[in-house]
């Protein structure tokens, strides 16, 4: 099993910036790749940005591109999602999950930590 514990939530002004941290334990060998997603109130839960645990692959979501940096720190068990240049429509729970080999699926979830971008 994989535990994911994300922290760096907050309220933050549009135009502001906020780095989530997504803190993985137990058997993160078995895993490949770490994803950051949110939902909105009223919303599906969309991907915002996906990174192996190499750091050499990325993804982002075309809304948060420019604006949002993924990273890793291997020897920390973390993903990091910068977030710079906030906006109103950022305002949602962010999520990390983490990929596994054995099923390519993302089977590992955190419990979610809230973003708010007030005007």
């Amino acid at each position: 099993q994989v535990q994911l514990v994300e922290s760096g939530g907050g309220l933050v002004q549009a135009g502001g910036s906020l780095r989530l941290s997504c803190a993985a334990s137990g058997r993160t060998s078995t895993t490949y790749e770490i994803g950051w997603f949110r939902q909105a109130p009223g919303k599906e839960r969309e991907i915002v940005a996906s990174v192996n645990w190499s750091g050499r692959i990325t993804y982002y979501a075309d809304s948060v591109k420019g604006r949002f940096t993924i990273s890793t720190d291997n020897a920390k068990n973390t993903a990091y999602l910068q977030m710079n240049s906030l906006k109103l429509e950022d305002t949602a729970v962010y999520y990390c999950a983490a990929k596994s080999f054995r099923t390519g699926k993302y089977d590992y979830w955190g419990q979610g930590t809230q973003v708010t971008v007030s005007s």
